[in-house]
């Protein structure tokens, strides 16, 4: 990590910013594959990550640990020993191919910030505890959150069973690299011992970018439905089968696609996903006799998105009678919708003021962290502008150092005048 003056905001534009762009370049170098950012849970270019983090977080000024699920946490003490903790961070796994930022940046933002605390020798009435949460994307054993709700207390051990392509479980793949499930339950946060926990993320959509913004306050994570969905028609000859005669399944999962399209369109914050569609063993001249897809629903109000979701299982009944198909939905996901605290969010606001930038509201249509730790504390988050029409999960996710800086200032505008 680059080194911060004490008074490197006056000596030097951006420096913080700087700091945050080139650590980020410098940790993408722990990926899985040469030339692109993929770094799963417990592979060996998570652990050269975490050791990277650690070191920057030594560097910092504070003491550091890993915990029995492999988060990387760093503390900066107050001006009390053993004070209760503001906590912050994001994970630094990555997805497939991913981007840079995603994750990284709620790492390593506050880490840069409290070198420059240090190098000012400036301490708070409450420790900062910077958490590196290990798996969050969920890539490697088809679980999410993992690191997360470990420090929630809400690890399902039932997923240490879960495989991965090589046919290893979780737990297995855990003891091999030193972390044995047994001592799952000592990474849980004791809810008295936290303040909050805030979470600086880029968007990973569009809204500032189009609107000009560097930053963006959420005021809830969004709760998702999903679903896979399997219908069964009758295939039939592509040239012999008259069109009113049909039982065609892909043409029943399309109508029922565009459905989803018309109903979540027109309100804010509902969005309706078909992400997975395929004919098993369709052929150009055959009529399809099998689909299978899936649906994803998501709004930042719990009830806008159950009113969907109930619509859309009504007019699936409804489509599979009219057109004479059987229809099997299987709930995959439920998750319900986190609000940021209103407190959190009004102290975020006023240091988004201070530092001299619209304050913008929003939702956060991703799941984050931040959606575990709400069991143990409030939450808050801070967006910061995408660049490359907000694109994320992807190597050509962006950001621009102007906006690293303006979020670092507000991270340190809301630390320096937090109130619990």
């Amino acid at each position: 990590m680059n080194t911060l003056s004490a008074n490197s905001a006056l000596e030097y534009p951006n420096e913080i910013g700087q700091c945050i762009m080139s650590d980020a370049q410098a940790l993408a170098v722990h990926t899985e594959t040469p030339g692109m950012l993929t770094r799963t849970y417990l592979t060996p270019a998570h652990h050269g990550a975490a050791a990277q983090l650690a070191d920057w977080m030594c560097a910092a000024g504070m003491s550091v640990r890993r915990d029995a699920a492999g988060n990387v946490i760093g503390r900066y003490e107050g001006l009390k020993p053993g004070a209760p903790a503001l906590l912050t961070g994001s994970h630094f796994d990555s997805v497939r191919n991913g981007g840079i930022f995603d994750g990284n940046l709620g790492v390593l933002l506050p880490i840069a910030c409290i070198q420059r605390w240090n190098a000012e020798g400036k301490r708070f009435p409450f420790a900062l505890e910077v958490i590196g949460f290990a798996e969050e994307e969920g890539v490697r054993f088809k679980a999410t959150l993992l690191g997360s709700r470990a420090a929630a207390g809400t690890f399902d051990m039932a997923v240490l069973d879960n495989r991965d392509e090589d046919g290893h479980t979780m737990r297995e793949v855990m003891a091999a690299s030193g972390f044995h499930t047994v001592g799952l339950a000592k990474a849980a946060y004791a809810p008295e011992s936290v303040l909050a926990f805030v979470e600086v993320h880029i968007e990973q959509g569009p809204m500032l970018l189009s609107e000009d913004l560097p930053v963006g306050i959420v005021t809830a994570i969004s709760g998702a439905s999903r679903f896979m969905v399997e219908i069964e028609g009758l295939a039939g000859h592509a040239g012999t089968v008259p069109m009113d005669m049909r039982r065609d399944a892909a043409m029943a999962a399309a109508e029922i696609g565009l459905h989803i399209e018309r109903r979540c369109s027109g309100t804010p914050g509902l969005v309706g996903t078909v992400g997975q569609f395929n004919v098993p063993n369709g052929a150009a001249n055959v009529v399809p006799g099998n689909a299978i897809f899936s649906i994803d629903i998501r709004a930042g109000e719990d009830a806008v998105r159950q009113r969907a979701t109930a619509d859309v299982l009504a007019e699936i009944e409804k489509i599979g009678q009219r057109r004479n198909v059987t229809i099997q939905t299987r709930k995959t996901h439920e998750a319900p919708s986190v609000p940021c605290a209103p407190w959190l969010q009004d102290q975020l606001a006023a240091a988004v003021e201070r530092c001299g930038s619209p304050v913008r509201y929003l939702p956060s249509g991703a799941g984050h962290d931040a959606m575990a730790m709400a069991a143990i504390a409030d939450v808050a988050m801070l967006f910061v502008r995408c660049g490359n029409g907000g694109i994320s999960h992807h190597p050509l996710e962006t950001m621009t150092v102007q906006d690293a800086e303006t979020a670092a200032n507000v991270f340190i505008d809301f630390v320096e005048n937090f109130k619990k």
